[in-house]
């Protein structure tokens, strides 16, 4: 499976978004749109990315009753996304819904894949904030197993429960894994993280990497080492 480097674009609008790629000359990062973004250039931004030859993953993260999910993704299908997500405490019936809804009648759709737990989220906050009384990497298992069920192609989660969802899930499962920051980054709101070289070791098969690179001083340049340490 072809590992991939997938650069948030967490910016207001699309002015600052195009601008900020189009510094990547002859290259064409996958590219994240998220709710910052998407909320704020509404969805003409995904046909504009698309247009300058960038795959997109739009990180929405729907969690809702199975009929509002199932009806907002068929919506989304209309979109031309390659992979999106919904949370996977959303339920097994809530996931089956998300993909009813994205699929076309021809049968084709965008991957999808499910939200284990957040990156920013750590384990004291997993027991006494949510209430969860399991492990973090079991629950994270759980709902990757929960994400399989339901059909989806794989989960984002940190890279340090990747291999236990390889483990479960098989190989093929796809680990989209976030929190990915260098030893000299600034943690930010990452709890659970890896650098991209560990995050190779551990099995991701796509990291998602934001600030690291558009903070950078040199974003291209930033973006070059990420990939080499990935790939």
């Amino acid at each position: 499976m072809a590992r991939d480097v997938i650069l948030a674009c967490d910016f207001p609008d699309a002015r600052a978004t195009v601008s900020f790629l189009q510094q990547f000359k002859g290259q064409k990062p996958f590219v994240k749109i998220g709710m910052e973004l998407f909320y704020g250039a509404g969805p003409s931004i995904v046909h504009t990315l698309k247009e300058m030859g960038h795959k997109i993953f739009l990180d929405l993260k729907l969690h809702d009753i199975p009929n509002t999910v199932k009806k907002a993704m068929r919506v989304l299908s209309g979109l031309e996304i390659d992979l999106c997500n919904v949370h996977a405490a959303g339920t097994v019936a809530m996931m089956e819904a998300a993909l009813e809804g994205l699929t076309a009648p021809d049968g084709k759709r965008p991957q999808l894949i499910a939200v284990t737990q957040l990156t920013s989220t750590s384990s004291a906050q997993l027991h006494d904030e949510l209430g969860i009384p399991d492990s973090m990497e079991e629950t994270v298992i759980r709902y990757a197993r929960n994400a399989k069920a339901a059909g989806l192609d794989g989960v984002v989660c940190s890279p340090l429960e990747t291999r236990g969802i390889k483990e479960a899930c098989g190989d093929s499962f796809l680990a989209v894994t976030p929190g990915i920051r260098y030893p000299s980054d600034d943690k930010g709101d990452q709890t659970r993280v890896t650098s991209p070289a560990d995050a190779k070791r551990l099995g991701s098969d796509y990291i998602v990497v934001g600030r690291p690179i558009t903070a950078a001083p040199d974003p291209v340049a930033a973006y070059e080492r990420v990939l080499k340490d990935f790939l």
